[in-house]
């Protein structure tokens, strides 16, 4: 590892971006499935695939229009190549999130920055404490912040150009086609961030010619080819898409507290803190000394454009009735293009960002074990292991200076080893600590009670939840649950397909005992008030979130 790190020295970045990736992706197979996000991402492309129904999106078998599909279609696809497994299901988001370290490279050097400078801010992401925990964890957010941050980037490139050149015109395409992608991974969130950063760009640098490098022509008919066709499909077969997708889950989101996600409009703060807080003594100068420093007048000006796609992301999160963590990812690759030329021109960097990251994974740890010791009265030898390793990561944070000390560090810069060694020690360690997240109980995963449940399951068997629904056990038992007594983010899709969303615990009582096979998945509250009223049946097992019980 020492020598792929030291080649970048002389320009050997592949070797570094390679060994990077594979840590990247060590843990995708390993670590079960979170509900109810991870299994939600899984579930819906494996219905799509056994379905054959491409256009229209279902979650345990009913309409599921909250997000666009092309991360249902891609991990679909790679379920029919490589099967249903944990890393398939992670797969996309895992590599998309990934492919921004090196994004944030290619694009810093286009700008005119050294491939050193570069390196350095496309490390600084891959140390950025809240990109690598979010990144690992099954979500849309990765693939819509590469695609979406492609198409900035892009953006921004063609404005470099000369004027009608082929180059500018390649580029604004890419933009024009990034940004479909990005409408297609998420929703129409992504034109409201663009558009409102070159709107505001454009009132606070008295700057409109980059409306006319737009090339509008053959940018909007290819981002139309490439976005609208789900859309006018899924709005054909189904005409009540329109009015949930674009009313319910975007202004209503984003206006309203129906989602029930409201948070104070600081809510992200202490999320950017964590981000940057391995290089938080070089942004006042990343922020303040760039915007002065950079080109002013009428001259288009990359760092002022990304500051103000900056600031306006997370205004625009901040103000939102709807908020969650995974919300502020488009802000972090931009931030480490901003950050790479301070981190490069302060010697200090390196020692401070290790001890920080080095700090935080110790605390990390050492707060997982201390956390499962005071609630479960023991150590859980899943957590000590994850964990410890997770500690030991942060430990070769804080001596990563002597680790690469004969790399040394030249004319009184960062050493590019040390930067490099921070990167892969923090995809590791906050890998570990997922792991050690995963085995604090209680389980977070159906997992393990799908497969103590599976070998009782016949050809014939009904499948029930009640109570509840977890996405994962779906996923991992291949079938869909009849619900009872839990509607949540199916109750659109049930209604649509005139399923019953007030069935509640008698309903289900009645069902029991006719059923002559079957199996329910209970929560356990509502298993004691039932088993206390009589019901018949055998008890499975259970992971602390459900009762496994079965009729026969």
């Amino acid at each position: 590892m020492t020598a792929a790190m030291n080649d970048t020295r002389h320009g050997s970045l592949w070797r570094l971006w390679l060994l990077l990736g594979v840590l990247w992706m060590l843990t995708l197979s390993v670590r079960p499935l979170f509900d109810p996000d991870e299994g939600r991402y899984a579930e819906i492309p494996r219905e799509m695939l056994v379905s054959g129904d491409w256009v229209t999106p279902r979650l345990n078998g009913v309409k599921y229009f909250e997000k666009p599909p092309l991360q249902y279609w891609a991990t679909a696809t790679l379920y029919s190549v490589f099967g249903k497994s944990e890393w398939t299901s992670r797969l996309w988001s895992a590599a998309l999130g990934f492919l921004c370290v090196p994004l944030v490279y290619g694009f810093a050097r286009r700008i005119g920055q050294s491939r050193e400078v570069a390196a350095i801010g496309a490390l600084a992401l891959a140390i950025n404490p809240y990109f690598v925990i979010v990144d690992h964890i099954n979500l849309l957010d990765q693939a819509f912040t590469f695609f979406l941050v492609a198409a900035v980037f892009a953006f921004v490139l063609a404005q470099r150009g000369a004027q009608h050149s082929r180059s500018e015109r390649r580029w604004m395409l890419l933009a024009w086609g990034s940004l479909a992608l990005a409408v297609l991974s998420k929703g129409i969130v992504a034109i409201a961030l663009t558009g409102a950063t070159l709107v505001v760009y454009m009132l606070a640098m008295r700057d409109r010619t980059f409306l006319r490098r737009m090339h509008f022509l053959p940018g909007l008919p290819l981002f139309a080819a490439l976005a609208v066709p789900w859309f006018w499909l899924v709005q054909a077969r189904n005409p009540e898409f329109a009015s949930f997708f674009f009313i319910h889950e975007h202004f209503a989101r984003f206006l309203t507290t129906v989602h029930k996600r409201a948070e104070p409009w600081w809510f992200f703060v202490p999320v950017l803190l964590l981000a940057v807080s391995p290089f938080l003594w070089s942004v006042k100068h990343a922020v303040i000394g760039q915007w002065r420093g950079s080109t002013s007048g009428r001259d288009f000006s990359p760092v002022r454009l990304l500051l103000v796609w900056v600031a306006v992301t997370f205004a625009f999160f901040s103000i939102s009735q709807s908020k969650l963590v995974p919300y502020a990812l488009p802000l972090m690759p931009p931030i480490a293009v901003l950050l790479a030329q301070s981190l490069r021109n302060d010697a200090r960097a390196p020692r401070r960002a290790s001890w920080i990251v080095g700090t935080l994974l110790c605390v990390f740890g050492a707060g997982l074990m201390a956390y499962d010791w005071r609630r479960n009265g023991t150590l859980q030898t899943g957590v000590a292991l994850w964990a410890g390793l997770g500690l030991l990561a942060g430990l070769l944070a804080v001596f990563a200076e002597r680790i690469v000390s004969r790399g040394g560090i030249a004319d009184g810069k960062p050493s590019l080893a040390h930067w490099s060694l921070l990167a892969a020690v923090s995809i590791l360690g906050y890998q570990m600590h997922l792991m050690a997240y995963d085995a604090l109980p209680p389980t977070r995963s159906g997992k393990g009670l799908a497969a103590a449940v599976a070998p009782a399951i016949g050809p014939h068997t009904e499948l029930l939840s009640v109570a509840q629904y977890r996405h994962t056990l779906s996923f991992y038992l291949g079938a869909q649950l009849d619900v009872f007594g839990y509607a949540g983010e199916l109750e659109f899709g049930m209604r649509q397909d005139n399923l019953p969303v007030t069935n509640g615990t008698e309903e289900f009582s009645r069902h029991w005992r006719q059923a002559d096979d079957a199996i329910a998945f209970i929560e356990p509250h509502v298993y004691d008030e039932l088993a206390a009223a009589g019901m018949p049946g055998r008890v499975l097992a259970n992971d602390l979130q459900s009762v496994a019980v079965a009729r026969r």
